[in-house]
């Protein structure tokens, strides 16, 4: 169990994937994700293993959840700046989380 103050430790925002394209560099089929959480945090860039549910076409304009405040992580040749959430099924195929309506770019999650 962590307390609610842990929890609020976790800075998960809601952002909107600019761009999507194929991450040539990755071990694991995956795409680079350019994603706006608005003026306070701007663009930031991230890797997802999500190749098998979205093509980079499904992706431009997707609102989504992220952890914005993970230290940056080297995947390859792209360092990756923010952890993109989503639920995988029984074959690990990832699907993002995702909010029901609009909402402002860089909303924190409560």
């Amino acid at each position: 169990m962590i307390s609610f103050e842990d929890f609020m430790k976790v800075d998960i925002r809601y952002g909107k994937i600019l761009s999507a394209k194929v991450f040539e560099k990755a071990r694991k089929p995956a795409y680079v994700l350019e994603i706006d959480f608005g003026k306070e945090i701007g663009i930031k860039k991230s890797s997802a293993q999500i190749t098998v549910n979205y093509t980079t076409e499904d992706l431009i304009g997707k609102g989504i959840l992220a952890v914005v405040n993970f230290p940056p992580k080297q995947i390859a040749n792209l360092m990756s700046e923010v952890l993109v959430l989503g639920l995988s099924d029984d074959n690990e195929n990832i699907t993002l989380l995702s909010a029901d309506s609009v909402v402002k770019l860089g909303q924190r999650v409560h």
